[in-house]
């Protein structure tokens, strides 16, 4: 395997291949070129090198359906990038009213602090504030009856810290301190070289015990009003590296890919510590930490967009031949995962899973749609590679090859999925006396319910029930099947 990429392409612009790029195949695109006919000429012609907004390594794409695709991406990046400011100060006024009403105690408690003269203003920086996903689902304990060394013990732990993620730096300091009782080691804003922006997050944390010690380096999701997110997700931009398959690009630059050189082994000191790129500024403070103790093991997670570069940061590793690290990997633990490269990637990851003895757990809840796009057809090669853990609305697991329906789209699937988001909606009114009292739903969680109705996958894609599913979902009876199909 070799330790660094080699140059080699054309570019049509300095912003994304920078006249080179790592690979010899690749598709790249560049919304900042796009010009309204010539966008559209797209979809009757098949001559890729006469669209200065697509730079790719094959001059001509015959299949109409991967041009429509490019279209849809292009049209997409396009319109997130014109309303990347009117999304994000939107997001804002959401979370900061959602904030003044929990900190004064709803509106009764805004009425009376604002009498008493002690309303409370909320602060984006301090532990109080939550995030979207910290309103839709509050909970910040660990669930007290799965015990460490339980087989569903750091499935429940990674998705609780998955969650987490999404909250800023205090609030998490807080939580991993104050409440689980763990190391905080870190929280970290990472770069993102083609957006030319800090776009990554991910924290760190340490659950050391008297028989264990682990790592877990969690990796935010997309944010529901953060157009550079939405970007990463809808870029459908692709790389294929020699030996391991195409990737997509959109994540691998979310990750830390560079410009011009891509994935080299060792990158520039000076530019690292002013533009830290998430794999390598992990890779290296995980090298520190694993040189401290010979039994301290790590474990990689995130949800949806954090799924994507969870699964992905040991793929890269594995370029690297960074053996250290990887048999050190405990295993990685994704929710809502979208699918990240084509069936050539999904063999060699496989195979690399089971020679480093690394587990991946790939936890998908119901009609989630993200975990089925990009979609997995003739048009797009986008795969997902290993066994699925799949939970149903009741919460029930099972070990599927691929998850139901898995490209979303069908008129079988478009039924059931609204038979599923009315069930979704009677259980969010029962479940807390079912279940208990933490189970309970909010309402701000059931108006987002009820969108189900309208397009189910959205729903289903709350970090609730993905929390619910580890806690309630026990996969004990499944681990023996998971590992056959593992091997």
């Amino acid at each position: 395997m070799p330790s660094g990429m080699v140059m080699g392409g054309r570019s049509n612009n300095y912003n994304y291949n920078c006249n080179g790029g790592f690979s010899n195949s690749y598709m790249l695109l560049n919304p900042e070129e796009v010009k309204f006919l010539d966008l559209f000429r797209l979809l009757f012609s098949s001559n890729l090198k006469k669209r200065r907004f697509v730079d790719s390594s094959h001059a001509r794409e015959h299949n109409f359906w991967h041009r429509f695709f490019i279209f849809l991406s292009i049209v997409v990046l396009k319109l997130l990038r014109f309303f990347d400011k009117p999304l994000a100060l939107l997001g804002f006024f959401l979370e900061s009213s959602l904030n003044f009403l929990s900190l004064n105690g709803g509106f009764s408690g805004i009425l009376l602090n604002f009498f008493r003269l002690r309303l409370k203003i909320p602060n984006t920086s301090s532990a109080e504030y939550l995030s979207m996903i910290g309103h839709l689902d509050s909970r910040v304990t660990l669930d007290r009856s799965i015990k460490p060394g339980d087989v569903n013990y750091f499935g429940a732990l990674c998705m609780m810290a998955s969650k987490l993620s999404y909250e800023n730096e205090a609030h998490v300091a807080q939580i991993v301190k104050d409440v689980w009782k763990m190391e905080f080691l870190g929280f970290f804003n990472f770069w993102n070289d083609y957006q030319e922006k800090c776009s990554t997050q991910a924290f760190m944390m340490r659950d050391r015990k008297d028989n264990h010690d682990t790592i877990i380096v969690s990796f935010r999701g997309t944010e529901p009003f953060n157009a550079d997110d939405w970007s990463s997700d809808f870029d459908i931009s692709w790389y294929e590296i020699e030996g391991i398959g195409k990737i997509h690009g959109g994540f691998m630059k979310a990750l830390g890919l560079q410009k011009c050189v891509g994935w080299p082994k060792e990158m520039e000191r000076k530019g690292h510590e002013r533009h830290p790129l998430a794999y390598y500024t992990l890779r290296e403070k995980l090298k520190e930490l694993m040189k401290e103790n010979e039994r301290t093991r790590f474990v990689v997670t995130g949800h949806s967009l954090g799924g994507a570069l969870a699964i992905l940061f040991p793929s890269i590793l594995v370029f690297h031949e960074e053996k250290l690290l990887l048999e050190r990997l405990e295993g990685v633990y994704t929710f809502g995962q979208p699918r990240v490269g084509d069936r050539t990637f999904g063999e060699f990851m496989v195979k690399s899973l089971a020679e480093y003895k690394i587990r991946y757990y790939r936890f998908v809840y119901g009609f989630d749609m993200v975990p089925r796009l990009p979609l997995d057809d003739k048009a797009l090669m986008f795969k997902h590679f290993g066994p699925c853990i799949y939970f149903d609305w009741n919460y029930v697991a099972q070990i599927l090859e691929e998850e139901p329906f898995k490209n979303y789209f069908s008129i079988v699937g478009a039924i059931l999925m609204r038979i599923h988001a009315c069930l979704e909606i009677g259980r969010s009114f029962t479940i807390s006396w079912r279940r208990g009292k933490e189970y309970e739903e909010k309402v701000f969680l059931r108006i987002v319910r009820l969108f189900g109705l309208l397009l189910p996958g959205i729903p289903a894609h709350c970090p609730q029930d993905y929390v619910n599913s580890t806690r309630l979902g026990s996969t004990t009876p499944f681990h023996t099947e998971y590992d056959v199909k593992v091997e």
